[in-house]
């Protein structure tokens, strides 16, 4: 009989601790969904409340509620502007579990948002540099080979377009007419695309070279044909009265007097070419605008759109710079 009691002791002990583990589970399921509720009303410190109830667990316990309302609490903190609350909620949890990656990677969030916006800065400044650096020497090789290949043609089609020689004037008007009436993308999608059609394929660094060269050939012949004409005519007929040659005036007497009225509109035509460099990035050159463009989709962040407009402002700087100097010394004759 006795042992029939203490069989009915142990059977109805067993059932109450689990009627109460199961109570447990119900009560922390209420408390979830009436600090829910409290969020949704606006009242987020009587939700915190809630969530503080649920105690640490014991060893061997269900840690499940525990976390959740601590990771939990840990959002409602960082809403709140408690960045320190938030860590702290994290904290409780890596306590328990040091390789929970949600508490991790909260608490790496939160640090980082800490910092000061000029530490953020500095990160992404030596994070983006490296490639937009890359990017900007390939800028700098196009802005190179272009200004050694224009101003040879230019100066050719300058020539060409003063010669006495009907055919040779007119082949050089139709050149500066087509190249400076048609889009430079559109010449570099011609060159890139649709030479292949016909049977020449060029990489993208020759064809970023031979577009940006004819068209500022174009550009340029007209500023030498201007400045070559500025130039008294007188000259011309006194270089021939002591027996020069045409082509020894020009290379002695008037292309020399040309170099000071030449240098501000060239120069500004250089200025420009570093800005039209960006247009190659259609075919399928990653110069300092496309790896800035690729950046900026990569993170979606527009410090590496702020990094190239830098670069691009050191670029033209320096290059005015140089430009001045240029033409202070082309006319160093003026100021004596």
């Amino acid at each position: 009989m006795r042992n029939n009691i203490g069989r009915v002791l142990l059977a109805l002990l067993f059932l109450w601790t689990m009627a109460g583990n199961c109570l447990g589970a119900v009560d922390y399921d209420h408390l979830f969904r009436q600090s829910s509720d409290l969020m949704a009303q606006g009242d987020l410190d009587g939700a915190l409340n809630l969530l503080k109830q649920v105690p640490t667990p014991a060893p061997g316990e269900d840690a499940g509620a525990f976390v959740s309302s601590r990771m939990q609490a840990a959002r409602i903190h960082a809403s709140q502007k408690a960045p320190d609350k938030a860590i702290a909620d994290c904290q409780e949890v890596l306590a328990l579990f040091p390789d929970n990656s949600e508490a991790r990677n909260f608490v790496a969030a939160l640090r980082e948002q800490a910092k000061p916006a000029w530490h953020t800065v500095l990160s992404d400044t030596i994070r983006f540099l490296p490639s937009l650096a890359k990017g900007a020497l390939t800028t700098l090789l196009l802005v190179l080979c272009t200004m050694l290949v224009s101003p040879l043609g230019g100066l050719l089609v300058a020539l060409g377009r003063i010669s006495t020689l009907r055919p040779i004037s007119g082949l050089c008007w139709l050149i500066i007419w087509f190249f400076r009436g048609t889009p430079l993308l559109l010449q570099l999608f011609f060159i890139y695309y649709g030479l292949p059609s016909l049977g020449i394929t060029m990489s993208p660094l020759s064809a970023a070279v031979l577009g940006l060269g004819l068209n500022y050939s174009a550009y340029l012949g007209e500023i030498i044909r201007g400045a070559i004409q500025s130039i008294d005519h007188g000259q011309m007929e006194a270089a021939k009265a002591i027996g020069m040659s045409y082509g020894q005036a020009m290379r002695r007497i008037i292309i020399p007097q040309t170099y000071k009225r030449l240098m501000p509109p060239i120069g500004n035509e250089f200025i420009a070419l570093i800005k039209d460099t960006a247009l190659v990035s259609t075919i399928a050159m990653v110069e300092l605008m496309r790896a800035a463009d690729q950046l900026f989709n990569t993170y979606f962040n527009i410090t590496a759109l702020a990094l190239a407009a830098v670069i691009y402002l050191l670029l033209t700087t320096i290059f005015t710079f140089i430009f001045e100097k240029i033409e202070y010394r082309a006319g160093i004759y003026e100021h004596r």
